[in-house]
């Protein structure tokens, strides 16, 4: 498949010219002080339209939160309690699952697993205590592959009790959309094409719900930018041309302030990075923003625009920044237990049957019923499932995922946060903390955690139409 490079993006310039990224901002220090013991918002799912592709082409239907995509920036402080209700006015059922969050199990937004499935003209109220600092996200865990490509997703940022000294802290949200000549999306969810290759990847790319034209800067500035991978199956490799990002957090758990292999900041479908980004360009100048993933199929997703005045402050001296950790379980590395998780399928893999519905069956009766992956031998389908893996609560694991297959795979965990320990058998040079982990094809992978949140977790690929197409499964603690 051809993903995005004609049609819309190379018009960008005519649509968005002159537009900026720059109302998206938030000024941390004007973060208002907490004002009751728990924070409380609401959150309408419902149908909308979005001006995606800028004023001169037609606005787009989309399913929003808030009629607003992405929806609401939900913010809060480390600590803090929030309550979040949910009134579903779509056609159909949703939940909210709070990706990366380490949330009670009953509040984890997996239809049918964790909560019956808010019906149309429902409201559920979720209710959880911010344990980590960090970057989130929210987005539906039902009919998850066409209601997230839909617009369904939004941005939950818990603020450290003593925010770091930035000067603007900002928020991408990437993502892309399949967009018909008439800006309307297509209506292809989960056709076996995407499903058996690298899942829905669009023609056309977001930052915030928009076509980017110009983010606007100041020389001499230092910007604290969250970036969040909203995008079905799209794994985005964005360059910062003319600087060098520090990055300082990965899945909105700190790491040693580094900046990436090749200068390269790579995000799986659900993945986050935090950087700090000093301004040190030129006034009046433009720096790329490159997105270069995708070999041959290098794009710009928007420039640097440097304003004329005056640099703000010499950066020559500029420290790196160390937010501190949170109050994660360390895993026992020496007397954990250890499991393998085999990932199999797709297309130009070796799966020729799997395990469905409890039977052996066939790769024909498995394309028949839109399965193509498996974990373990078994093509998840339904949510009548029995757990792959059962652990004792607080039991250190270590899982040596083995992907099997042709395509890459961010592999999340929900309900905790683990260690990245091993990349085909070699110790990985920061431990990070991570909830999801991009897999490359035919790549071997060692994670480490404490299974010390209780309840039947979910354990799949993000890539929504792998998960959809049966990678997918339960890890159960008690």
């Amino acid at each position: 498949m051809t993903p995005i490079y004609s049609s819309m993006l190379d018009r960008r310039e005519i649509l968005l010219a002159g537009a900026s990224l720059a109302t998206t901002a938030s000024v941390l220090r004007a973060a208002p002080a907490p004002e009751s013991p728990i924070k409380q918002f609401k959150l309408i799912a419902a149908p909308s339209r979005q001006s995606i592709i800028g004023a001169h082409g037609p606005d787009t239907d989309v399913w929003s939160y808030g009629s607003n995509v992405p929806g609401p920036e939900l913010r809060v402080r480390q600590g803090d309690r929030i309550q979040v209700q949910v009134e579903n006015r779509l056609p159909e059922e949703t939940t909210v699952h709070w990706h990366g969050l380490r949330v009670p199990n009953a509040m984890d937004g997996v239809a049918h697993i964790t909560q019956k499935p808010i019906g149309p003209g429902e409201t559920f109220t979720y209710e959880f205590d911010c344990l980590d600092a960090g970057t989130f996200w929210y987005h539906p865990h039902h009919h998850s592959s066409a209601q997230v490509a839909r617009g369904l997703y939004g941005a939950l940022i818990v603020d450290e009790r003593n925010p770091i000294a930035v000067d603007r802290d900002i928020t991408w949200v990437l993502s892309d959309w399949r967009l018909q000549k008439d800006a309307s999306i297509k209506n292809d969810f989960n056709n076996l094409h995407d499903v058996g290759h690298n899942g829905r990847i669009g023609n056309t790319v977001t930052v915030n719900g928009r076509i980017p034209g110009n983010f606007d800067v100041r020389a001499g500035e230092r910007i604290r930018l969250r970036l969040i991978n909203a995008a079905n199956a799209r794994i985005f490799g964005l360059e910062f041309e003319g600087h060098t990002a520090q990055v300082i957090a990965i899945d909105g758990h700190p790491v040693e302030p580094h900046a990436p292999a090749n200068n390269r900041i790579v995000l799986g479908p659900a993945m986050r990075a935090d950087i700090l980004l000093d301004l040190r360009g030129q006034p009046g100048k433009r720096y790329r923003v490159v997105d270069a993933f995708y070999r041959h199929r290098e794009y710009k997703l928007l420039d640097l625009a440097y304003s004329d005045a005056a640099q703000l402050r010499d950066l020559a001296d500029a420290k790196p920044i160390r937010l501190p950790a949170n109050p994660l379980s360390e895993p026992d590395l020496e007397n954990a237990e250890r499991h393998d998780i085999m990932l199999g399928g797709g297309m130009m893999g070796g799966m020729i049957s799997a395990i469905m519905d409890g039977q052996r069956t066939n790769m024909r009766t498995l394309m028949h019923n839109g399965l193509l992956w498996s974990i373990n031998g078994v093509a998840a389908k339904g949510h009548i499932l029995d757990p792959f893996l059962t652990l004792k609560r607080n039991q250190s694991c270590r899982l040596t995922l083995i992907n099997d297959t042709a395509w890459h795979h961010p592999m999340h965990l929900h309900g905790h946060v683990f260690r990245v320990i091993a990349r085909n058998g070699q110790p990985t040079r920061r431990s990070e903390w991570q909830d999801t982990v991009m897999m490359d094809p035919r790549e071997r992978v060692e994670i480490a955690f404490v299974a010390d949140n209780p309840g039947d977790w979910m354990f799949h690929c993000h890539i929504l139409e792998h998960q959809s197409g049966g990678m997918f499964g339960l890890i159960r603690v008690i």
